[in-house]
Protein backbone atom coordinates (compact mmCIF):
# COMPACT_ATOMS: atom_id res chain seq x y z
CA UNK A 1 0.00 0.00 0.00
CA UNK A 2 1.41 3.33 -0.83
CA UNK A 3 1.68 5.92 1.94
CA UNK A 4 -0.19 9.24 1.45
CA UNK A 5 1.12 12.42 3.32
CA UNK A 6 -1.43 15.52 4.53
CA UNK A 7 0.25 19.27 5.83
CA UNK A 8 -2.59 21.09 7.14
CA UNK A 9 -5.45 20.23 8.98
CA UNK A 10 -7.77 23.57 9.19
CA UNK A 11 -12.17 23.81 8.64
CA UNK A 12 -11.02 22.11 5.04
CA UNK A 13 -7.57 19.79 5.19
CA UNK A 14 -9.21 18.00 7.85
CA UNK A 15 -12.41 16.87 5.77
CA UNK A 16 -10.19 16.48 2.86
CA UNK A 17 -7.48 14.11 4.96
CA UNK A 18 -10.43 12.25 6.51
CA UNK A 19 -11.63 11.65 3.40
CA UNK A 20 -8.39 10.01 2.48
CA UNK A 21 -7.84 7.46 5.64
CA UNK A 22 -11.86 6.48 5.24
CA UNK A 23 -10.84 5.45 1.62
CA UNK A 24 -8.02 3.31 3.39
CA UNK A 25 -5.15 5.01 2.70
CA UNK A 26 -2.26 4.57 4.91
CA UNK A 27 -2.68 8.69 5.89
CA UNK A 28 0.61 10.87 7.75
CA UNK A 29 -0.67 13.97 9.14
CA UNK A 30 0.77 17.18 9.88
CA UNK A 31 -0.68 20.57 11.28
CA UNK A 32 0.51 23.24 13.83
CA UNK A 33 -1.70 22.22 16.02
CA UNK A 34 -2.26 19.18 18.05
CA UNK A 35 -6.06 18.70 17.76
CA UNK A 36 -6.63 18.27 14.40
CA UNK A 37 -3.87 15.54 14.72
CA UNK A 38 -5.21 13.81 17.14
CA UNK A 39 -8.66 13.75 16.09
CA UNK A 40 -7.29 12.40 12.94
CA UNK A 41 -4.76 9.68 14.54
CA UNK A 42 -8.24 8.28 16.55
CA UNK A 43 -9.62 8.15 12.73
CA UNK A 44 -6.75 5.61 11.76
CA UNK A 45 -4.12 8.30 10.59
CA UNK A 46 -0.57 8.86 11.96
CA UNK A 47 0.90 11.70 13.17
CA UNK A 48 4.40 12.63 11.32
CA UNK A 49 6.69 16.06 11.21
CA UNK A 50 6.40 18.05 7.71
CA UNK A 51 9.60 16.15 6.63
CA UNK A 52 7.92 12.47 7.86
CA UNK A 53 4.25 13.61 5.43
CA UNK A 54 6.47 15.21 2.03
CA UNK A 55 8.24 11.76 2.31
CA UNK A 56 5.48 9.92 1.63
CA UNK A 57 4.60 8.55 -1.85
CA UNK A 58 2.33 11.12 -2.65
CA UNK A 59 1.76 14.33 -0.36
CA UNK A 60 -0.75 16.72 0.14
CA UNK A 61 -1.01 20.46 1.59
CA UNK A 62 -4.10 22.65 2.62
CA UNK A 63 -2.54 25.34 4.09
CA UNK A 64 -3.61 29.12 4.80
CA UNK A 65 -2.17 31.63 2.06
CA UNK A 66 0.84 32.52 0.41
CA UNK A 67 2.57 33.03 3.66
CA UNK A 68 1.61 29.70 5.37
CA UNK A 69 2.59 27.87 2.79
CA UNK A 70 6.14 29.47 2.45
CA UNK A 71 6.90 28.96 6.04
CA UNK A 72 5.97 25.38 5.74
CA UNK A 73 7.50 24.28 2.39
CA UNK A 74 10.75 25.92 1.99
CA UNK A 75 13.49 24.59 0.05
CA UNK A 76 14.63 22.42 2.66
CA UNK A 77 11.63 21.02 3.72
CA UNK A 78 11.01 19.92 -0.04
CA UNK A 79 13.99 17.77 -0.15
CA UNK A 80 12.19 15.30 1.41
CA UNK A 81 9.66 14.76 -1.39
CA UNK A 82 12.51 13.80 -3.72
CA UNK A 83 11.17 10.71 -6.17
CA UNK A 84 8.00 11.74 -4.36
CA UNK A 85 4.80 13.87 -5.75
CA UNK A 86 3.58 16.67 -3.73
CA UNK A 87 0.21 18.65 -4.94
CA UNK A 88 -0.72 21.43 -3.14
CA UNK A 89 -4.08 22.05 -2.71
CA UNK A 90 -4.18 25.59 -1.19
CA UNK A 91 -5.55 28.24 -2.93
CA UNK A 92 -1.96 30.31 -3.64
CA UNK A 93 -0.78 32.74 -6.08
CA UNK A 94 0.42 31.19 -9.74
CA UNK A 95 3.40 33.31 -8.50
CA UNK A 96 4.21 31.22 -5.50
CA UNK A 97 3.17 28.17 -7.48
CA UNK A 98 5.75 28.35 -10.25
CA UNK A 99 8.14 28.84 -7.46
CA UNK A 100 7.12 25.72 -5.85
CA UNK A 101 7.75 23.77 -9.16
CA UNK A 102 11.00 24.86 -9.12
CA UNK A 103 11.96 23.89 -5.67
CA UNK A 104 9.88 20.16 -5.98
CA UNK A 105 11.96 20.02 -9.52
CA UNK A 106 15.01 20.65 -8.30
CA UNK A 107 14.38 18.38 -5.18
CA UNK A 108 13.66 15.65 -7.80
CA UNK A 109 9.96 15.82 -6.89
CA UNK A 110 6.63 15.72 -8.73
CA UNK A 111 4.36 18.61 -8.88
CA UNK A 112 0.46 18.77 -9.03
CA UNK A 113 -1.58 22.71 -8.36
CA UNK A 114 -5.02 20.99 -7.38
CA UNK A 115 -7.13 23.82 -5.85
CA UNK A 116 -10.94 23.57 -4.74
CA UNK A 117 -14.25 24.38 -5.04
CA UNK A 118 -16.27 24.00 -1.83
CA UNK A 119 -16.98 24.60 1.59
CA UNK A 120 -15.66 22.95 4.59
CA UNK A 121 -19.00 20.64 5.04
CA UNK A 122 -18.56 19.73 0.96
CA UNK A 123 -14.99 18.93 1.83
CA UNK A 124 -16.25 16.47 4.72
CA UNK A 125 -18.66 15.25 2.91
CA UNK A 126 -16.05 14.18 -0.37
CA UNK A 127 -17.88 16.26 -2.76
CA UNK A 128 -15.54 19.04 -4.15
CA UNK A 129 -14.78 20.14 -7.28
CA UNK A 130 -10.74 19.58 -7.96
CA UNK A 131 -9.04 21.92 -10.49
CA UNK A 132 -5.96 19.91 -11.22
CA UNK A 133 -3.09 20.96 -13.55
CA UNK A 134 0.67 19.85 -14.09
CA UNK A 135 2.45 17.21 -15.92
CA UNK A 136 -0.41 14.77 -17.52
CA UNK A 137 1.42 11.46 -16.11
CA UNK A 138 1.77 13.38 -12.79
CA UNK A 139 -1.68 14.16 -12.42
CA UNK A 140 -2.83 10.53 -14.16
CA UNK A 141 -0.95 9.44 -10.79
CA UNK A 142 -2.75 11.50 -8.13
CA UNK A 143 -5.96 11.26 -9.59
CA UNK A 144 -7.14 8.66 -7.39
CA UNK A 145 -6.47 10.35 -4.09
CA UNK A 146 -8.15 13.56 -6.03
CA UNK A 147 -11.45 11.26 -6.79
CA UNK A 148 -10.82 10.37 -3.18
CA UNK A 149 -11.87 13.93 -1.97
CA UNK A 150 -14.02 15.15 -4.71
CA UNK A 151 -17.03 14.50 -6.66
CA UNK A 152 -14.87 15.88 -10.05
CA UNK A 153 -11.65 16.77 -11.18
CA UNK A 154 -11.05 19.35 -13.67
CA UNK A 155 -7.86 19.42 -15.59
CA UNK A 156 -6.58 22.28 -16.66
CA UNK A 157 -3.28 21.49 -18.80
CA UNK A 158 0.02 21.04 -17.96
CA UNK A 159 1.16 24.37 -16.65
CA UNK A 160 0.66 23.91 -12.96
CA UNK A 161 0.13 27.62 -11.57
CA UNK A 162 -3.08 27.81 -14.46
CA UNK A 163 -5.09 25.80 -11.72
CA UNK A 164 -4.50 28.73 -9.27
CA UNK A 165 -5.09 31.50 -11.40
CA UNK A 166 -8.60 29.61 -12.39
CA UNK A 167 -9.20 29.23 -9.03
CA UNK A 168 -8.67 33.12 -8.45
CA UNK A 169 -11.43 33.70 -10.96
CA UNK A 170 -13.58 31.63 -9.91
CA UNK A 171 -13.59 33.21 -6.33
CA UNK A 172 -13.83 36.62 -8.56
CA UNK A 173 -17.12 35.54 -9.15
CA UNK A 174 -18.20 34.48 -6.26
CA UNK A 175 -17.08 37.83 -4.83
CA UNK A 176 -19.42 39.80 -7.45
CA UNK A 177 -22.25 37.37 -6.61
CA UNK A 178 -22.16 37.99 -2.95
CA UNK A 179 -22.03 41.57 -3.32
CA UNK A 180 -24.83 41.58 -5.82
CA UNK A 181 -26.89 39.59 -3.37
CA UNK A 182 -26.48 42.22 -0.64
CA UNK A 183 -26.71 44.99 -3.07
CA UNK A 184 -30.16 43.41 -4.29
CA UNK A 185 -31.09 42.56 -0.45
CA UNK A 186 -30.40 45.91 0.81
CA UNK A 187 -32.79 47.41 -1.97
CA UNK A 188 -35.92 45.32 -1.71
CA UNK A 189 -35.60 44.73 2.11
CA UNK A 190 -36.15 48.61 2.24
CA UNK A 191 -39.49 47.95 0.37
CA UNK A 192 -40.57 45.70 3.12
CA UNK A 193 -39.50 42.53 1.19
CA UNK A 194 -38.16 40.04 3.45
CA UNK A 195 -34.54 38.66 2.68
CA UNK A 196 -35.56 34.90 2.53
CA UNK A 197 -38.09 35.66 0.22
CA UNK A 198 -36.02 37.62 -2.06
CA UNK A 199 -33.03 35.32 -2.20
CA UNK A 200 -35.58 32.39 -2.77
CA UNK A 201 -36.76 34.02 -5.82
CA UNK A 202 -32.77 34.72 -7.10
CA UNK A 203 -31.99 30.45 -6.67
CA UNK A 204 -35.03 29.49 -7.49
CA UNK A 205 -35.92 31.32 -10.65
CA UNK A 206 -32.68 32.92 -12.69
CA UNK A 207 -30.08 32.29 -10.38
CA UNK A 208 -29.87 29.08 -9.60
CA UNK A 209 -27.14 27.35 -8.02
CA UNK A 210 -24.59 26.91 -5.25
CA UNK A 211 -23.13 30.76 -4.68
CA UNK A 212 -26.82 31.89 -5.13
CA UNK A 213 -28.83 29.06 -3.19
CA UNK A 214 -26.16 28.77 -0.38
CA UNK A 215 -24.58 32.35 0.56
CA UNK A 216 -28.70 33.57 -0.20
CA UNK A 217 -29.64 31.57 2.64
CA UNK A 218 -26.56 32.75 4.92
CA UNK A 219 -26.75 36.71 3.99
CA UNK A 220 -30.88 36.38 4.49
CA UNK A 221 -30.09 34.79 8.37
CA UNK A 222 -27.36 36.97 8.56
CA UNK A 223 -25.62 33.77 9.73
CA UNK A 224 -22.48 34.52 9.34
CA UNK A 225 -20.44 32.34 12.45
CA UNK A 226 -19.31 30.68 12.36
CA UNK A 227 -17.13 31.47 8.58
CA UNK A 228 -16.84 29.07 6.51
CA UNK A 229 -14.52 31.10 4.54
CA UNK A 230 -12.96 34.19 6.66
CA UNK A 231 -13.06 37.49 5.86
CA UNK A 232 -9.60 37.86 5.42
CA UNK A 233 -9.24 35.37 2.82
CA UNK A 234 -11.75 37.08 0.61
CA UNK A 235 -9.52 39.98 0.68
CA UNK A 236 -6.65 38.03 -0.07
CA UNK A 237 -8.32 36.48 -2.79
CA UNK A 238 -8.97 40.46 -4.33
CA UNK A 239 -5.41 40.90 -4.51
CA UNK A 240 -4.22 37.68 -5.99
CA UNK A 241 -7.22 38.73 -9.00
CA UNK A 242 -5.63 41.92 -9.30
CA UNK A 243 -1.81 40.01 -9.43
CA UNK A 244 -3.64 37.39 -11.98
CA UNK A 245 -5.37 40.08 -14.12
CA UNK A 246 -1.83 42.63 -14.59
CA UNK A 247 -0.25 39.66 -15.15
CA UNK A 248 -1.94 39.21 -18.64
CA UNK A 249 -2.85 42.71 -18.91
CA UNK A 250 -6.50 42.79 -18.05
CA UNK A 251 -8.06 45.94 -16.10
CA UNK A 252 -10.95 45.01 -14.19
CA UNK A 253 -14.03 47.60 -13.96
CA UNK A 254 -15.07 46.40 -10.48
CA UNK A 255 -12.43 45.41 -8.81
CA UNK A 256 -11.78 48.70 -6.95
CA UNK A 257 -15.09 48.54 -5.64
CA UNK A 258 -15.14 45.23 -4.55
CA UNK A 259 -11.74 46.25 -2.74
CA UNK A 260 -13.04 49.33 -0.62
CA UNK A 261 -16.04 47.24 0.52
CA UNK A 262 -13.77 44.46 2.11
CA UNK A 263 -11.83 46.84 3.23
CA UNK A 264 -14.76 48.28 5.15
CA UNK A 265 -15.62 45.20 6.18
CA UNK A 266 -12.73 44.61 7.56
CA UNK A 267 -12.24 47.59 9.90
CA UNK A 268 -15.67 46.79 11.59
CA UNK A 269 -15.62 45.23 14.50
CA UNK A 270 -18.76 42.53 14.01
CA UNK A 271 -18.07 41.74 10.36
CA UNK A 272 -13.82 41.41 10.59
CA UNK A 273 -14.21 38.08 11.92
CA UNK A 274 -17.04 37.01 9.61
CA UNK A 275 -17.81 34.97 6.82
CA UNK A 276 -16.75 36.58 3.38
CA UNK A 277 -20.95 36.64 2.81
CA UNK A 278 -20.95 39.39 5.14
CA UNK A 279 -19.76 41.78 2.69
CA UNK A 280 -23.25 42.14 1.90
CA UNK A 281 -23.81 43.95 5.68
CA UNK A 282 -21.51 46.47 4.08
CA UNK A 283 -24.67 47.71 1.69
CA UNK A 284 -27.17 46.59 4.37
CA UNK A 285 -25.88 48.58 7.16
CA UNK A 286 -24.82 51.62 4.62
CA UNK A 287 -21.37 51.18 5.62
CA UNK A 288 -19.84 52.85 2.71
Amino acid sequence: MSTVGFLGLGSMGRGMAARLVDAGHDVRVWNRSEAPVTALVERGATAATVEEALAADVSFSMLADDDAVQEVLTPATLTAASGRIHVVMASISPALADRLEHHLTEAGAGYVAAPVLGRPEVAAAGQLNILAAGPAGTVETVMPYLEAMGKRVWRLGETASAANAVKVAVNYNIIHALQAIGESVAMTERLGVPAEDFTELLSQTLFGGVVYGGYGRIIAAESYHPPGFHMSLGRKDLALAEEVAASVGVTPATLPGLIRVFETALADPDLKSADWSAIAEVSRRDLL
